[in-house]
């Protein structure tokens, strides 16, 4: 990456490992949005076709009227409609054209707003094959769902992602020319208009990092992307720490996993450190641990029988990490300061590889043994988490997280659409998950809330005087009984926050997430998860 400012200054950064350095050459952030406008008008000429997401036809409001009759006819021929989406003709609208994206049932004991998304979803990929390049996405209100038409939209821009790859590679031109939204007033439509830009541009940047390859991604190279994602933010401060020395003295156990991959530079590890101070006294401070394994081989306990396929998404809980600050970056909440760390590490395979049976001293000053190499991500993210706790005693209010796909246990317990969140016992007595899984609620990024228990701690004892403390067992974590929540009592056993606990004059509320099902499906576009719902909690209080 090339310095900014003297010489001199520029090797006294590359010497202490903490770089401010910004990569000028890019084009790439957020730049698979597509525009977005609004109108009130349903009949504008702006656009060349409609996208109706809703139950049915029979409740509309009055100024979408003139959709009733054509699709009531429609249904005398077609006694389907409502079940999939279909392209019907409509004289007196743009392009001559809706295309009918039903919801289905809403209002059953276990629908939720995600209806609205996902025929958002269906109902794009269809106005693409119709060859619509100026849609107009109509969803309205529903009385049991607020912000139906916005999670339509976020709806629709998932489907209008291009990967990064292809945005670089060839003359880039979005999937639309423009997106339009039908809004009831102009007041709704400004605020959709502004949140849908801003949560998007977030997901657009997890999308970038979490799906890209483990070449375009690799640490170096994510470390580019954030320092040029932010080179004009004012509110958004980006360092890198990159020298061997500062990572093995600051950050021993994601220096173990580094090991392997430091011999080969352009997979070298990576700390970035991201902040952002709102404007006002500070009220509530946010501390965010992302893991980003930008490829996992499962290091010595190598991962066989055809399932490294995919690993290159290892690095989603960094990526909402970036994200999560794009966010912050767009709307600028004022009277809270996040300080974010995505721990950027290949997990390679080779002769300098960490194993198991070492011992790694943490941090925190804890003798840890390695069960697994395939449990690297914890390792990962455990003294960042420690330096946090470090921190915290300074900051006003602050909640602690760690974000990550840490566990196939996590996809097996609750299902490839959830992300799983868990509170040690000071977050707990705040409700901490439970408001995050209320907030996730709201625009369909769902959580599900798992509780950290005394087993947890006994599983990563130390099993001999060798060690106090045990990473993993040597199985699979899907093998493992409650494997996804004993890793959290692992990050707080030797991250030294289990001194913070509710029997402490210190408390600190911590929270650990684990995304491994909820960051995407692959091969296909990752979901961005969490960012939204976390967006919603502590940025869009208004919703």
């Amino acid at each position: 990456m090339p310095a900014t400012g003297p010489p001199v200054a520029a090797a006294n950064r590359e010497k202490s490992g903490l770089s401010r350095m910004r990569n000028p050459n890019t084009s790439l952030c957020c730049s698979s949005i597509p525009p977005i406008e609004w109108t009130t008008d349903c009949k504008s000429e702006d656009y060349d076709g409609i996208i109706l997401v809703a139950k049915s036809c029979d409740k509309l409001p009055s100024e979408l009227e003139c959709l009733k009759g054509p699709l009531k006819d429609y249904s005398s021929v077609d006694s389907g409609l409502g079940e999939e989406v279909v392209v019907v003709k409509v004289s007196d609208v743009p392009g001559n054209r809706v295309v009918f994206a039903p919801t289905g049932p809403v209002n059953r004991d276990y629908d939720d707003v995600r209806r609205f998304s996902d025929a958002a979803v269906n109902g794009v990929k269809r106005a693409l094959k119709a060859g619509m390049q100026r849609p107009l996405l109509v969803c309205p209100a529903h009385s049991s769902y607020e912000n139906c038409t916005l999670v339509a939209v976020l709806g629709a821009m998932h489907a209008l992602y291009t990967p990064l790859e292809i945005r670089e590679v060839k003359p880039f031109t979005h999937k639309v020319a423009v997106l339009g939204v039908w809004a009831k007033d102009e007041s709704q439509g400004k605020e959709i208009k502004e949140l849908a830009s801003a949560l998007e541009s977030g997901r657009c940047v997890c999308r970038d990092i979490g799906g890209s390859d483990p070449e375009r991604m690799a640490a170096p190279r994510v470390a580019e992307y954030v320092q040029a994602l932010f080179k004009d933010s004012k509110e958004v401060e980006v360092t890198v720490v990159s020298d061997l020395t500062v990572l093995e003295k600051e950050y021993p156990c994601l220096a173990a996993v580094n090991r392997c991959a430091n011999a080969v530079p352009r997979h070298q590890g990576r700390v970035i450190k991201l902040q952002y101070c709102g404007e006002g006294p500070i009220q509530r401070t946010l501390m965010l641990v992302g893991k980003g394994i930008t490829y996992d081989t499962g290091g010595a306990d190598i991962k066989a029988g055809g399932v490294m396929a995919g690993m290159h998404r290892d690095k989603c809980g960094a990526a909402a990490v970036a994200g999560f600050f794009q966010i912050l970056d767009k709307l600028k909440p004022k009277h809270l300061k996040v300080i974010g760390a995505m721990g950027m590490v290949r997990n390679s395979v080779g002769s300098d590889c960490y194993v198991a049976d070492e011992l790694v001293v943490s941090r925190a000053g804890r003798r840890i043994r390695v069960g697994n190499t395939d449990a690297e991500g914890r390792m990962v993210m455990l003294d960042l988490l420690c330096e946090m706790k470090e921190k915290a005693a300074q900051e006003t209010a602050p909640e602690l997280f760690t974000i990550a796909t840490l566990t196939g246990h996590a996809t097996r317990a609750m299902g490839p659409n959830y992300s799983i969140v868990m509170d040690n016992g000071p977050a707990s007595r705040q409700g901490n998950a439970l408001k995050l899984q209320k907030a996730g609620d709201v625009l369909g990024d769902m959580f599900e809330v798992s509780t950290i228990r005394r087993d947890d701690y006994e599983f990563h004892r130390g099993k001999s005087e060798y060690e106090e403390i045990l990473q993993c067992n040597n199985l699979p974590s899907s093998a493992t009984p409650r494997g996804h929540q004993t890793p959290s009592a692992f990050l707080i056993m030797g991250s030294g926050l289990d001194k913070h606990g509710i029997d402490s004059d210190s408390q600190l509320p911590y929270s650990h997430i684990d995304i491994a099902g909820s960051s995407g499906p692959f091969p296909g576009i990752p979901t961005g998860a969490p960012v939204v719902a976390m967006a919603t909690h502590y940025i869009l209080q208004k919703i």
